[in-house]
């Protein structure tokens, strides 16, 4: 049965811990994950959570309990990991566009590193040779995604040294003994479309037989979830499927089996997270009524900046007749959250909910305008547990050097 908080519980919670709050559902988080265990039980598969979706430390303490491994984007992000109590050995680094240095603390801290850079590439080889393994991140000029600022993998991406460069890519293995044990692509988000990561292993399927010591590819993640009523999930078990037909009518050239590795982040956490507002105001204008809340895109700046959709409902009033909302912040910028929604007529003081705010929610918060961050609760066996206080204005002021 899938799990989902109910309208009760949500108003509950921020009755008890205030409002604008974030609010994630431990169970749903298992539940995603078993889907990909159980889809990929017949292959050698490991799951890394990219945990650029949600850094909270005590959701990555939880992942960490149902068995996932754990991706990170940046050396805080597998500093945070290790504090979570992950294992070296279960935390892969995958560098974009970073100084060496970062690469070289991660060495040190003895996660696994995938490197996306012909310079990095080079910098590492002549200074560790073949004493250290590496994974190299490719760009697979693949387009893909469901929008293209969350595209990752086309010709024109920072992301990955483009496969064009191949020879460059060998010649920088072999004049400084580089132990390259893995290949990573990652094409971008919200790929509903299996097939898109099959082109991805037989781009792989070209490479992999330049590389004698490989024993994994890296097919990254970017699973599509759905938002609205009508979305489709990526096809699990079909890519599950898909895979393993393409390793079995393509195995690795004299060498031993490689294992798989994938990073979701957003697939993991987007259900099992919620974002509880307040309504500040009603403004009518013309045919249009505002519904202020009291929060904006210094909280949640998906619908901004992606212009993603958020289910939103009224869990003050779920069985009042629908009217039409245009849902707004309280900063002083642009920040519609929907636009003419249908929504259980609205009162000021209503506590309003966005479905699958999980990942890229809090995450990407800020402190634009001077306001607070807010809180984040986990909700695990029934019972809501604070996870990170609401900022105060002493936040604001913490490291500021007054002269």
């Amino acid at each position: 049965m899938s799990q989902f908080l109910s309208q009760n519980q949500l108003t509950a919670i921020a009755d008890e811990f205030g409002t604008p709050v974030y609010i994630y559902h431990a169970e749903k988080i298992a539940e995603q994950y078993q889907k990909l265990k159980e889809a990929f039980s017949q292959q050698d598969v490991v799951i890394f959570y990219a945990c650029k979706a949600l850094t909270n430390v005590s959701i990555l303490r939880y992942i960490k309990s149902i068995g996932a491994n754990v991706d990170c984007s940046s050396i805080n992000e597998v500093k945070l990991a290790l504090h979570a109590g992950f294992p070296p050995e279960k935390v892969l680094y995958t560098s974009n566009g970073i100084a060496f240095e970062e690469i070289e603390e991660a060495k040190n801290l003895g996660v696994h590193i995938n490197i996306d850079s012909l310079s990095n590439l080079e910098k590492f080889g002549k200074k560790f040779g073949h004493s250290y393994p590496v994974g190299i991140r490719l760009r697979p000029n693949i387009l893909a995604g469901g929008n293209l600022k969350i595209s990752t993998g086309h010709d024109k991406s920072k992301f990955g040294i483009p496969v064009d460069q191949l020879q460059m890519v060998l010649n920088c293995v072999d004049e400084n003994n580089l132990f390259i044990r893995g290949l990573h692509i990652h094409t971008g988000s919200e790929i509903k479309e299996v097939d898109v990561f099959v082109k991805g292993i037989e781009k792989l399927f070209e490479i992999i037989p330049h590389f004698n010591e490989l024993e994994f590819i890296d097919l990254g993640g970017g699973f599509k979830v759905p938002y609205k009523e009508g979305d489709t999930e990526t096809d699990i078990n079909l890519l599950a499927q898909k895979v393993k037909d393409a390793f079995a009518s393509h195995p690795n050239p004299g060498y031993k089996p490689l294992q798989i590795w994938f990073e979701p982040g957003k697939f993991l956490v987007s259900s099992a997270g919620y974002f509880v507002t307040k309504v500040n105001v009603l403004k009518e204008s013309g045919s249009t009524i505002f519904a202020g809340v009291n929060s904006g895109f210094n909280h949640l700046i998906r619908p901004m900046f992606y212009d993603s959709y958020h289910l939103i409902e009224n869990i003050s009033n779920p069985a009042g007749p629908e009217k039409a909302y245009t849902v707004v912040g309280n900063i002083c910028e642009t920040d519609t959250f929907a636009t003419d929604r249908k929504i259980n007529e609205i009162k000021e003081g209503d506590y309003l909910v966005f479905y699958n705010a999980g990942a890229y929610g809090f995450e990407m918060s800020s402190n634009f305008n001077s306001r607070l961050k807010p809180a984040e609760v986990m909700v695990k066996d029934g019972k809501a547990m604070l996870v990170r206080k609401r900022e105060t204005f002493e936040d604001l002021l913490r490291n500021q050097v007054e002269v």
